[in-house]
């Protein structure tokens, strides 16, 4: 029998010593339980998500030095695992030295070549170019190398061969893209499942965790494992890695599909672990039992592990939050909170003239709940200090011997609020805390940029910037129900109208609020960020005039009827967000905190944009004048 030890690891981005020793530790740990074989995920040794680090000879040298460390390991077991491979007599097409993504496989102290490469290694074939990834800007693919060499792609991959107890066992080796062949023109699994009869296949991969993924990844891989009558093995890494405005969890989630496309085995989410089985009694397992359970719980558990590691990484241990009374300050205070412990938050409520006795009383009852530090620092003196200074402070023209006063508007007067809250008082008292101070915004905020420079969007982490409005109330009630199983976040934050409570016309005793529909716009905002297809204006009125936008947006159905009561008032609807969208959001985006993602398209790397302004199809500009003129 062949004994199998998936090693699914947390990979640290950048940091080759730390993972090739966590390697040497888990080969030794997988010898006493007698494994013949170990394999471990993608770019276990030098991480993922590196960005030009790529381009630093010395730690591509550094990373080779690493692996040769892991292929001397292996003795009395074979070990397969992810490193960039490096030949430096070739260059990529940016005439830097050609670097592959490479699938290491290690037998008494040699590595094993598969039987029509090249190389003593396989190469990445399929590499995304799309999301968070670049790999075309670092990586030389299998696909360039066969065109190169005169061959096609079909030639080149192969299984790779080793022997254990007498026994010859044909594997074969994909690297994470390698098994999502849909959308591509050819499809690795396939072509080797027809060069000869496999045993196993093995995809190693560093896939980031991201809603609804696993679900797909099980579908798929299921249905490839069945079609080549071979079982499959998905080993992937846990940790955090980025690309600088987006950090990524990784959740691992190993598993092994049988030759039924059946999933007999798999890891826990976001945890470190060695888990063994014997290859020839896979089918004798019982398939395992896929439970059910909310949507918003994988979001919580990749927020959890994702902050904490963050917090880690940047060596902080206390955090301040400026509550509001609101939800999205509720739910990060919960969130923190359960990850740092009470005693290292300190929630702060900042009430301006405009704040109402509602709100300042539903945060100091959440402070209440979840046993924080609490402080109540009114912010209206010095915004009205300010005020005055800029209103009764002269500006010359020193040309023209002249002067002139600013007026300052309420619309100035909201965002001086914002900024006295981050830039004055939350930067203050992170400071005396020790502590950094959060980013509460939501991703229907980030959007369309209701927010303020310097003031609300400032912060260290945008934790919740991700989740549109509707999933940070889920997150809430989980929190509540299924976390701390009892109310911390009041009910009352729940179900009060959103508000930044920054004018009269934000009285929330008065049942005013954002000028945000969350039930509309949080979809119609989706469709211009998550879709594959990106919406814009065009497919909007198309579907509007359809009578389809509803359906195709998921919103629920009768909100475009109750929210516009004529073609020109949703027309106006959609341009002022859609110009805010492609507009001066762009730029808060750019100056925005780091986004930890968990949907189909975060904002920064994953979500890749251009200070560019709103633009209008001829399409779109002739069939909003039909509907303007129809009416």
């Amino acid at each position: 029998m062949l004994k199998i030890a998936l090693a699914q690891m947390n990979v640290k981005a950048g940091h080759p010593d730390y993972n090739t020793e966590t390697m040497l530790q888990l080969i030794k740990k997988a010898k006493k339980q007698q494994a013949d074989l170990i394999i471990f995920p993608e770019m276990a040794i030098p991480g993922y998500l590196l960005g030009d680090t790529w381009e630093q000879t010395a730690f591509l040298e550094d990373c080779i030095a690493a692996g040769e460390e892991i292929i001397a390991a292996a003795q009395n077991i074979i070990v397969m695992f992810g490193n960039i491979a490096v030949d430096w007599q070739k260059k990529n097409n940016d005439g830097r030295v050609r670097k592959y993504n490479a699938f290491f496989t290690a037998q008494n102290g040699q590595l094993l070549q598969p039987q029509n490469m090249p190389y003593p290694f396989a190469i990445k074939t399929l590499l995304p170019n799309y999301r968070e990834f670049d790999d075309t800007r670092h990586f030389f693919s299998l696909q360039k190398l066969a065109a190169e060499r005169g061959q096609t792609a079909a030639e080149l991959i192969s299984p790779v061969q080793f022997t254990v107890r007498s026994r010859t066992y044909q594997a074969g080796c994909l690297l994470c893209e390698d098994g999502w062949s849909d959308d591509y023109t050819l499809a690795p699994i396939e072509l080797l499942a027809k060069k000869a009869p496999l045993d196993l296949l093995v995809n190693i991969s560093a896939s980031p965790y991201t809603l609804g993924k696993n679900d797909k990844r099980n579908r798929v891989f299921s249905r490839q494992a069945a079609a080549a009558k071979t079982p499959l093995l998905y080993v992937n890494n846990i940790g955090l890695q980025n690309n600088g405005k987006t950090v990524y969890t990784f959740d691992g989630a190993s598993t092994v599909y049988d030759r039924q496309g059946r999933i007999v085995l798999a890891c826990g989410a976001y945890t470190e672990e060695l888990a063994c089985f014997d290859l020839e009694t896979l089918e004798e397992r019982a398939p395992l039992a896929t439970g059910q359970e909310p949507e918003i719980a994988p979001i919580y558990r990749a927020l959890c592990y994702g902050i904490r590691l963050f917090l880690d990484s940047i060596h902080m241990q206390r955090v301040v939050i400026g509550i509001s009374g609101g939800i999205d300050s509720a739910v990060t205070a919960a969130l923190y909170t359960q990850i740092l412990g009470p005693d290292n938050v300190l929630l702060v409520n900042m009430p301006s003239v405009f704040n109402s006795a509602t709100t300042r009383g539903l945060a100091q009852k959440l402070a209440v709940n979840l046993g924080c530090r609490y402080m109540v620092t009114p912010i209206q003196e010095a915004v009205d200090l300010t005020i005055r200074q800029l209103e009764t402070t002269p500006i010359q023209d020193l040309t023209r011997h002249s002067e002139s006063h600013f007026t300052i508007s309420s619309f100035m007067t909201e965002n001086i609020q914002a900024r006295d809250r981050s830039a004055r008082i939350l930067a203050g008292a992170a400071a005396a805390f020790a502590a950094g101070f959060t980013c509460n915004a939501n991703k229907a905020e980030t959007t369309v940029g209701y927010s303020t420079l310097y003031g609300d969007q400032a912060g260290f982490l945008a934790a919740l910037a991700d989740l549109w409005k509707y999933q940070i109330y889920d997150l809430a009630r989980y929190l509540n129900a299924g976390v701390y199983h009892r109310e911390v976040i009041p009910q009352a934050t729940i179900d009060i109208v959103p508000s930044a409570e920054l004018s009269a016309a934000q009285n929330v005793d008065e049942g005013k609020g954002d000028p945000i529909r969350y039930p509309y716009h949080d979809y119609l905002f989706r469709s211009f960020v998550e879709r594959w297809q990106k919406a814009a204006p065009q497919d909007i009125l198309e579907w509007y005039a359809a009578g389809t936008l509803e359906q195709e947006i998921g919103c629920a159905p009768g909100l475009i009827q109750q929210y516009f009561a004529t073609p020109a008032e949703f027309i106006a609807d959609l341009e002022h967000w859609w110009n805010l969208f492609c507009g001066i959001a762009v730029a808060k985006r750019i100056q925005a905190p780091p986004i930890l993602a968990v949907s189909r398209r975060a904002y920064g790397f994953d979500h890749r944009e251009a200070q560019n302004g709103p633009y209008y199809t001829k399409k779109y500009r002739q069939l909003k004048a039909n509907l303007l003129q129809a009416k």
